[in-house]
């Protein structure tokens, strides 16, 4: 039996016509409704009707931490999927997206962490604002936090490869009390995104190069694209302590965020052949098994997905670029594919297709550069890590 997640609309828990369907089973299928363009924009005259009457919302920030605690290890109720406990929240995501319950621990900590870190609370306003999310992790609920604590109301866009998370979040606000008519479940098709965009008057978006392109010149936008980040190994550097300091960057959180490093620099040329094998064979030590708790993987629920992401790594390739992890690249765990962790040595790092490509697993390229070069992949970089002194 198909579990769908419901629509969260005006202020309610709501069924659609229109539906998707997520991968994996997790025990169950579930399967996802999906908000029209049409009525997306009945949904904002209906918003601009009702904003005025709504009283002010005190005790923001004690209720978004109330909510977190509760996303992280309560149990709350989602429409369409009913009460969920934190067991259930972990069996779903590692069923359906392969997170498994390590890297959603983690997660979560993370997300009670920055709203814990976070400064002087925002003067709020009445303003719409939609939050666009990605696929690849769900931290970046803390812009839906952040949009809640300074906005009138928040529309959220889970992505369609994981909307479990948003899901469990918006049933974790209305069960602390945040008000309903403030907060909204939109998920939709593409192609109606540029429409949800329109509607709102302050917008989050995450995605990739293609969606970050079609969107940067919207108004009032702020744009997570790709971050393509890169480590600067200095000349001097031993290659144990690079080893160390560069494995958790290229590998921690399954390679899933954007603050991964993608690309490793070496400016001293003799460093890069023993640091490339030596990160390599670290690499290759990490465990596909779902519950190690160091630096664990995910994996893909969808086998098409996990092949297209590792062959985007072997068609940029180039003649005399070696790759230095050794294992098969592909292992099968729970009846689904986990790609491991890789890493490939440049020889003519100029231009390369390799530098800065993003995946969702572990991968990065190792090259030696002159300081013009150097230049040139930190510029496109968002993320450019250096050892600390």
């Amino acid at each position: 039996m198909t579990a769908v997640v419901r629509v969260f609309r005006r202020g309610e828990w709501r069924t659609s016509l229109d539906t998707a369907a997520l991968p994996g089973t997790g025990g169950a299928s579930y399967g996802l409704a999906l908000v029209p363009e049409i009525v997306a924009h009945a949904d904002r005259r209906w918003w601009d009707t009702t904003r005025a009457t709504l009283p002010p919302l005190a005790r923001r920030r004690e209720l978004l931490l109330e909510a977190v605690e509760l996303f992280g290890r309560g149990t709350v109720t989602v429409g369409g999927i009913g009460a969920q406990d934190a067991v259930g929240f972990r069996a779903a995501l590692w069923g359906t997206a392969g997170l498994p319950g390590p890297l959603v621990d983690r997660w979560c900590a993370m997300l009670r962490e920055a709203l814990l870190k976070r400064g002087g609370e925002p003067v709020p306003d009445d303003r719409l604002s939609l939050v666009a999310l990605p696929g690849n992790t769900f931290t970046c609920l803390d812009s839906v936090l952040d949009q809640a604590e300074r906005s009138g109301a928040v529309w959220v866009r889970p992505s369609r490869r994981e909307p479990l998370s948003a899901a469990r979040l918006v049933a974790a606000l209305l069960a602390v009390g945040w008000p309903a008519a403030r907060i909204g479940l939109y998920p939709s098709e593409q192609r109606a995104l540029h429409g949800l965009l329109k509607l709102a008057d302050r917008r989050v978006v995450y995605g990739g190069a293609g969606l970050a392109a079609s969107v940067r010149d919207a108004e009032s936008l702020t744009l997570h694209g790709p971050g393509r980040g890169c480590a600067l190994v200095p000349p001097g550097m031993s290659v144990e302590a690079a080893v160390d300091w560069l494995l958790p960057l290229v590998a921690a959180d399954a390679g899933r965020f954007c603050s991964n490093v993608r690309t490793v620099v070496c400016t001293d040329p003799s460093q890069s052949h023993a640091l490339a094998s030596s990160l390599g064979a670290a690499l290759d030590t990490i465990s596909p098994d779902p519950a190690s708790r160091d630096r664990p993987l995910t994996v893909f629920r969808e086998p098409a997905e996990a092949r297209r992401a590792l062959q985007s790594v072997h068609e940029r390739m180039r003649p005399g670029d070696r790759m230095l992890t050794r294992r098969e690249p592909i292992v099968e765990v729970d009846g689904a594919p986990c790609v491991l962790p890789r890493l490939v040595r440049l020889q003519a790092p100029e231009g390369h297709p390799l530098v800065g490509h993003e995946v969702p697993f572990p991968f990065a390229a190792v090259l030696a550069a002159a300081p013009g070069t150097v230049r040139a992949v930190t510029a496109e970089s968002l993320f450019v890590h250096r050892p600390a002194k």
